[in-house]
């Protein structure tokens, strides 16, 4: 059964009419009134940047913002009319709520769940978590599809390929964790974007060759909020 882990304040409907410099979405609300939101996601937003399509957005009521509107949702209709996430800033959100609630079983027993903890070569993992060995969780936001399968990344990430790296080096004195944030609720597996970046994919593979262990996670998105439905198979 689902388990709703984040809800949205109340929502404006609109529709895209166009995203420029990466952080900028000009948006027509259905009361006819045309705003700039803040787009949250700076990626390429591959496959779900359509314009025209319908759009929610929240509103700020602090003065000190440069936009009061941030762009959340869009709706696209690759497979069926699904929403799909836009503000990367909530899948570690959602995914605190996920863990501290002992939602992921396949993770086993484990306590404390501390944030952005120092690792690797100058970097800081998502999550670490206190168990018999030390589990650390990388999260990675997920919207690229093929059909129904979701697939990440989008673009090259020499940043994602330098996690991989590092996670793999943990093993196997500690447990290392990609989780996949799939923001939208229409994908069935989850595969890397070889033919985006085809040297993280063999990075993957060579991590879960070592211990790495993958979860994509799957999420419904809806604008009354993000719901877990589970954890999806992972083609390798």
């Amino acid at each position: 059964m689902p388990q709703r882990l984040y809800t949205y304040p109340p929502l404006l409907r609109g529709r895209l009419l166009q995203r420029y410099k990466r952080f900028f979405a000009d948006i027509e609300l259905d009361s006819g009134e045309t705003i700039t939101a803040h787009c949250p996601n700076t990626g390429p937003m591959t496959g779900i940047c359509q314009i025209g399509n319908p759009v929610y957005v929240s509103k700020s009521d602090n003065p000190k913002r440069k936009l009061a509107y941030t762009w959340e949702l869009i709706e696209v209709t690759d497979n069926e009319p699904t929403w799909v996430g836009v503000n990367t800033g909530l899948p570690n959100r959602v995914v605190q709520a996920l863990l501290e609630q002992h939602y992921l079983t396949a993770l086993g027993d484990y306590g404390t769940v501390q944030r952005e903890v120092p690792y690797g070569e100058n970097s800081r993992v998502d999550f670490r978590l206190e168990g018999d060995r030390p589990i650390y969780v990388e999260v990675k936001n997920t919207t690229w599809t093929d059909g129904r399968l979701a697939l990440f990344p989008d673009t090259v990430t020499t940043r994602g390929q330098k996690h991989l790296r590092e996670l793999t080096a943990l093993l196997p004195e500690a447990r290392a964790v990609m989780l996949y944030f799939i923001n939208r609720g229409d994908c069935t597996a989850f595969a890397p974007g070889d033919s985006a970046d085809p040297v993280y994919g063999q990075l993957l593979r060579t991590g879960v060759a070592a211990g790495l262990e993958v979860y994509p996670c799957q999420f419904q998105i809806s604008p009354e909020g993000i719901d877990f439905l589970g954890v999806a198979p992972l083609q390798l």
